[in-house]
């Protein structure tokens, strides 16, 4: 009994760890325009879609977690942030 206990604890992490790690698997978008070193008009550009593309995948997300109201906002203003590097 204990054997299976502790496998599914294990199971649980490999879990959580994939989880996380595919949330962390896009670099932010300030990361991406300091890599491909843009700046000026081509800086606002690609952070301006950029934005825009992580609203849209953060409401996707907001829908598919059904998610309303005030947690709605304060998950899509965390998500935006994180995917943007705000």
């Amino acid at each position: 009994m204990r054997t299976m206990t502790t496998l599914a604890f294990a199971a649980g992490l490999m879990l959580a760890a994939g989880a996380a790690s595919a949330q962390k698997a896009a670099p932010s978008c300030k990361l991406q325009a300091g890599d491909k070193k843009l700046a000026g008009a081509a800086m606002t550009s690609f952070m301006k879609k950029c934005e825009g593309d992580a609203m849209a995948a953060c409401t996707k997300q907001a829908d598919d977690k059904k998610l309303a109201g005030a947690a709605r906002s304060s998950f899509t203003k965390k998500c935006v942030a994180d995917a943007t590097g705000s």
